[in-house]
């Protein structure tokens, strides 16, 4: 039978996650999807580089423990949908993978000398019951952009997650 000091160290135990009864690791699973676009909308991605920048964008997330899902977009915008790494703040995936992947760009050739991400982006929670939806929007881009250009897009996401934003400050 277990004494009130038993009792009392029991618990102690647990709180501090050392026995089978208790929690010892820290769970989070954050499915996001990232959406930006070069500067000025200059269209930069086209065919004969994109694969290689999705791969490459692919292997910056993976480096920093964030795997992509799906990454697709058009000449002049990228969507990603990844599971954000427990270990990396949100603003420093985004500075990672934009800047890493800008760097690569400029190596590509002289045609790339002046490639720029804007400055902005946009970050969406993803409910996992959706990820497949969102997986699909991603690999149909040029479908969805024949109906809608990337700035209308833009704007639809940031009205469906009810994001106050001023057009002024939006695009560059």
């Amino acid at each position: 039978m277990a004494t009130p000091y038993d009792q009392k160290h029991t618990s102690i135990i647990a709180l501090k996650g050392h026995n089978k009864e208790g929690m010892p690791q820290s769970l989070a699973y954050n499915y996001l999807h990232f959406i930006t676009s070069t500067k000025h909308r200059q269209p930069f991605i086209q065919p004969d580089i994109q694969e290689k920048l999705y791969g490459y964008m692919s292997g910056i997330c993976k480096n920093i423990e964030s795997p992509v899902i799906q990454i697709g977009g058009m000449d002049d915008n990228i969507h990603l949908l990844t599971i954000l790494s427990k270990k990396i703040m949100l603003i420093d995936f985004v500075e990672q993978v934009k800047k890493d992947s800008s760097k690569w760009m400029k190596l590509q050739g002289s045609q790339y000398s002046k490639f720029y991400w804007q400055g902005g982006y946009g970050m969406f929670s993803v409910n996992p019951r959706e990820i497949d939806v969102v997986a699909n929007y991603i690999r149909t881009q040029k479908e969805q952009h024949q109906k809608m250009k990337f700035q209308a897009e833009y704007r639809e996401f940031l009205k469906r997650y009810q994001i106050p934003y001023d057009e002024r400050y939006v695009w560059d």
